[in-house]
């Protein structure tokens, strides 16, 4: 049974910014997005089988990523656990989230739906799907 992973993503704002961060990273040499962090998943098997990176901005979970690999990643804060991330960002219908250090593991059952499968919110502009969410409309 697959599990996800939930990640705070720091520095950006919109799913825009997380492509526009990632192909600058895909530009600089690296075959896939990675994301670095400090800990190594314990259930490493589970989040290879089938599971997502989601990333949570400006406290909504907002978009997901599947997770092709863990292996170490060199970045500015030198070795470190890096989920290796398919290049596709998949929006998801917005989810609160509180604040936490790290990243935290995500079970399917728990795991917002992707926006093209619910009804009626694929044509909404980001700013107003989160401004729904934040007025508690879905």
């Amino acid at each position: 049974m697959s599990v996800h992973i939930l990640k705070l993503c720091v520095g950006a704002h919109s799913i825009a910014e997380i492509a526009q961060w990632q192909a600058g990273q895909m530009a600089l040499g690296r075959r896939l997005p990675v994301c670095g962090t400090k800990s190594w998943p314990k259930r490493r098997e589970q989040v290879l089988d089938g599971g997502s990176l989601f990333w949570i901005i400006k406290g909504m979970a907002l978009v997901r990523q599947r997770v092709l690999e863990i292996a170490e990643v060199e970045d500015d804060f030198g070795l470190r656990c890096g989920f290796w991330l398919d290049p596709g960002l998949v929006p998801v219908v917005p989810q609160p989230r509180r604040a936490f250090q790290g990243w935290r593991y995500l079970e399917p059952g728990d795991a917002p739906t992707d926006l093209d499968a619910a009804v009626g919110l694929e044509g909404l502009p980001e700013a107003l799907r989160l401004e729904l969410t934040a007025l508690g409309a879905w």
